[in-house]
């Protein structure tokens, strides 16, 4: 107990009034202010200058890129060529751009953006992807016409040699096939041929023709209602990254 006394000293009312009386006069008014700028004066000569280059603020995140031409990257999606879709890729993030690479090979160089489920994109991969979807509809069509109908191939091999657009003759074909048949089809193309006149409307005249030497009426194209249609429209799946995201966030 006797040690407790003596360890506290002073009451602490007194002590305290005493100290602060003694410090307070000794630093009052500009005191502080000058022995601040004085010590600050002496620390900045031991300090080390900034260099001239600051260094870059780069983050650096890989990536995986799936089956439609997009990187997210910091809740956001940016574009990139169709052809690297299905990998992994880098990106290279400061706070005013964000760059996709491959390796060393620069896919796509973007601004930054700070919102939440963007999409940022450049025009020049939209049109190539817009470009190989047309390219690969028409392949598909052109399949098809080789399958049903063989003499098709020759047909548009000589339109293509006068120059009529294949898109617009494919796409004709195909309904024709619908309504006609493979049969009427390959036989109204071969028709068209030995007159050498490789254009749709010569093949719809072969086929009308055929159909007035039959007797039998002119086919009609069958219009489903809209409610029909929309069961086979094309459904985007929902992204599944948002469920864990949001299983992570209830573990925690």
């Amino acid at each position: 107990m006797a040690g407790a006394t003596r360890a506290r000293g002073l009451a602490p009312g007194r002590g305290q009034s005493r100290w602060t009386g003694e410090f307070s006069a000794s630093t009052s008014g500009e005191d502080w202010a000058s022995s601040y700028s004085e010590v600050f004066a002496e620390e900045v000569r031991h300090l080390l200058p900034l260099p001239d280059n600051p260094p870059p603020l780069l983050e650096r995140v890989a990536v995986r890129v799936g089956k439609t031409p997009y990187a997210r990257f910091d809740r956001n999606d940016y574009s990139i060529p169709h052809t690297h879709v299905r990998r992994v890729l880098t990106v290279l993030a400061d706070p005013e751009q964000v760059r996709i690479v491959d390796g060393a090979q620069l896919l796509a160089c973007h601004r930054r953006s700070y919102d939440k489920g963007a999409q940022i994109e450049q025009a020049d991969h939209l049109q190539a992807l817009a470009t190989q979807k047309r390219a690969a509809r028409q392949h598909r069509g052109t399949d098809r016409l080789a399958q049903a109908a063989p003499a098709s191939q020759e047909l548009l091999r000589r339109a293509a040699a006068r120059g009529t657009p294949l898109g617009g003759v494919t796409t004709t074909l195909l309904q024709l096939l619908e309504r006609h048949g493979a049969a009427a089809l390959q036989a109204a193309i071969r028709e068209a041929l030995e007159r050498d006149v490789p254009h749709p409307n010569a093949v719809r005249l072969a086929l009308d023709r055929h159909r007035e030497q039959r007797g039998t009426p002119p086919p009609v194209a069958v219009v489903l209602p809209a409610s029909l249609q929309a069961r086979d429209r094309p459904v985007q799946p929902h992204a599944l990254e948002t469920y864990d995201r949001l299983k992570d966030a209830a573990d925690d």
